[in-house]
């Protein structure tokens, strides 16, 4: 086996918590597709599908390692969206809370000189870059537009593309 019991548990919590990003994401891409945004709609239904791969990244690693997965219990999404503004701070806390786990499963990772595993997870702490500086942007062009102002924020998702592609 060439990943210790406790990181691997450490991982599998991480499986959850990207499964719950996913819904979370989800949540609140039917938010806006209620809302007919669908620009908006569709870049939070990619970030649910990106963070359901996110989870099988983890989960394959563990059991290519030799790990066992043991799957947690996946918290519910918030459903109280009210606004393109609480979807985008929900979103911003979301991946700066993701951005400390990942953080602390480094950590782990050094503290047991499991060098794979760092590896592996280097990747994380860039993707993590991406995430929060991609939502902390959106965040501010949509406190930017203001709340009549959505349909800007429609053709500022329409100018990005997909850049998880």
């Amino acid at each position: 086996m060439m990943i210790s019991d406790k990181l691997a548990q450490a991982m599998s919590t991480q499986v959850g918590r990207e499964l719950a990003a996913s819904l979370q994401y989800l949540a609140i891409a039917t938010h806006f597709e209620r809302e007919m945004l669908g620009k908006l709609a569709g870049f939070f239904y990619r970030q649910a599908a990106e963070e359901h791969v996110h989870a099988m990244k983890f989960v394959h690693y563990v059991t290519g390692a030799g790990g066992k997965v043991i799957l947690p219990a996946v918290e519910a999404p918030r459903n109280d969206i009210d606004s393109a503004e609480s979807a985008a701070k929900l979103s911003v806390e979301w991946e700066n809370e993701v951005t400390r786990q990942i953080r602390t499963l480094m950590d782990q990772a050094v503290k047991e000189n499991d060098y794979l595993a760092q590896d592996f997870l280097r990747w994380f702490i860039n993707e993590q870059l991406e995430e929060v500086t991609t939502m902390e942007a959106l965040l501010k062009v949509i406190q930017r537009a203001g709340p009549d102002g959505l349909l800007f924020v429609e053709s500022y998702i329409a100018g990005l593309g997909d850049p998880h592609s």
